[in-house]
């Protein structure tokens, strides 16, 4: 079962940066969301309070994936208040 979870998130952070997102500091995202049993709510901590661990989240397709990003996001079953957040948080810097 331990597999099957680090697959789910290998394959959400993947169809993430296939949808033009870039992930600062990607390596230390995914050893923490390996470790965590439930990984879609240290994601979701993590895509709202990393930034001090160097963790960022940027659109690089200047918005032209959003639907892409919402396929992922319903495909992995997040809520819809994360997808929302998620993605104002990717426009916040620029």
């Amino acid at each position: 079962m331990g597999s099957l979870s680090t697959e789910s998130f290998d394959e959400f952070l993947d169809s993430l940066k296939q949808a033009g997102v870039v992930i600062s500091n990607e390596r230390e995202l995914r050893e923490r969301l390996a470790e965590a049993q439930r990984w879609r709510f240290a994601f979701t901590t993590l895509a709202t309070n990393g930034r001090p661990l160097g963790i960022r989240f940027q659109d690089d397709s200047a918005g032209s994936n959003e639907d892409e990003i919402h396929r992922a996001f319903a495909q992995f079953q997040f809520p819809e208040s994360m997808e929302v957040a998620f993605s104002a948080s990717l426009y916040s810097e620029r």
